[in-house]
């Protein structure tokens, strides 16, 4: 039987494989990913989140191989994409062309921080009993 802690391990490839594809997603649907006109690398912020984002994501795929080995990683990603999907979700909602993002990069952040804070096991359990 696989238990939560495969998972987690499972949740972290996947989110990280996703991260590493924002750019595709600002192609296919730039209302859900984008906070800016044009192509996705017209903007320098934009440019720098991919970055970002791309460097969270190889790091959550590596961080898979032994996730107890990475608790503040993980964690530093559960809490990061809580305040940033909060600052985009009023971002989005003081201004209605961006209301897309409410239905997109919102959330899919909260969903990562979800998935990953109930799939993380606490600091007084033994992750090998998983």
């Amino acid at each position: 039987m696989i238990g939560r802690y495969s998972f987690l391990q499972v949740a972290l490839v996947l989110f990280g494989a996703i991260f590493c594809l924002v750019y595709p997603l600002a192609l296919v649907w730039p209302s859900g990913w984008m906070w800016h006109e044009g192509p996705p690398v017209a903007s320098h912020y934009y440019v720098m989140i991919l970055g970002i984002y791309l460097t969270l994501g190889l790091m959550l795929i590596r961080a898979a191989a032994n996730p107890a080995a990475n608790r503040s990683l993980i964690w530093f990603t559960i809490w990061s994409s809580v305040v940033h999907a909060g600052i985009m979700a009023v971002q989005a909602m003081q201004n209605p062309e961006h209301i897309g993002h409410m239905l997109g990069d919102v959330p899919a952040l909260l969903l990562v921080a979800v998935v990953l804070g109930v799939l993380m096991p606490k600091a007084d359990i033994d992750v090998r009993a998983m």
